[in-house]
């Protein structure tokens, strides 16, 4: 059985020797619907029920691991062990007792890195599972399979931030584009001056939401988004060009293709100027 080195070990037993094996092909994520420490979710497991997960996760950004992920644990149904010997590793995390919280920056980070450490060391496959037996990484309500009366487990905040932040950092984590030592740099004087400017020009956005989801965005979050907002832009203007390149084709000798294609660029860069002005001024003001 496999012990993940950044987990503090609470061997459950007699569940830890005497349940059946499994070849893990999944890591499914859970909320356990309390705010509760990695050792009172062992505690719960141990004393309450006869139910387990393999991991807990509480929000001090502590592990515990209570079963080998070599071990079957029995918090997702069918997904726990399937008849071919696969299944699925499980993590709980604490959550409020509505479920309604997302995950605070300590459990992303602990996500995130038991995620990179299943595919390293079992060959998890870095995809959202596209079935209830596809290996991959998904959350407890994603298939009913994965649940003996239906759920909305982990809660639809932890949901969105699974799709939007776990997942894409455990890929980045596990395929070596990100390391979180990384983060911690030191600036340039100049660099500060320049990041601390950049922050100023931005202060008027930061309450925006982003697509009305009521989501604040950050400096770095804004810049991304109207990057891809340009070149959204820029593809449309390509396509209007070309689209007018070929009307003035179809409309016959008469015309001259060039003067028309000139004339809606002139057209669309005075456009252009326009909405700049207008957003400068209405910054300024």
């Amino acid at each position: 059985m496999a012990w993940y080195p950044g987990a503090v070990k609470m061997e459950l037993q007699p569940e830890s020797d005497s349940q059946p094996a499994i070849r893990p092909t999944q890591f499914i994520v859970h909320s356990i619907i309390a705010p509760w420490t990695a050792r009172r979710t062992y505690e719960y497991w141990r004393d309450s029920t006869n139910l387990e997960s393999h991991f807990g996760i509480d929000y001090a950004g502590t592990v515990g691991q209570y079963i080998g992920t070599h071990t079957r644990a029995d918090a997702n149904a069918g997904a726990n062990r399937r008849a071919d010997g696969t299944g699925a590793v499980s993590a709980e995390t604490a959550s409020n007792t509505s479920g309604s919280d997302p995950w605070n920056a300590k459990q992303i980070e602990d996500l995130i890195a038991l995620g990179a450490w299943l595919h390293k060391e079992e060959g998890i496959p870095l995809r959202i599972c596209r079935s209830h037996s596809d290996p991959g990484y998904g959350y407890h309500s994603m298939f009913p399979q994965w649940s003996t009366s239906g759920t909305a487990c982990p809660g639809k905040a932890r949901i969105k931030q699974f799709r939007e932040v776990v997942f894409p950092g455990i890929v980045a984590r596990a395929t070596g584009k990100t390391n979180p030592q990384e983060d911690d740099v030191s600036l340039t004087s100049a660099q500060a001056k320049q990041l601390s400017e950049l922050h100023a020009r931005l202060v008027p956005y930061a309450g925006w939401s982003y697509k009305g989801t009521g989501e604040k965005t950050d400096a770095y979050a804004h810049l991304r988004n109207t990057s891809a907002g340009v070149k959204a832009l820029a593809t449309q203007v390509a396509a209007l060009t070309a689209t007018v390149n070929k009307l003035a084709q179809l409309a016959g000798s008469d015309v001259d293709t060039q003067q028309v294609v000139d004339a809606v660029e002139r057209a669309i860069a005075d456009a252009v100027v326009k909405v700049d002005v207008d957003i400068t001024h209405n910054q300024e003001a």
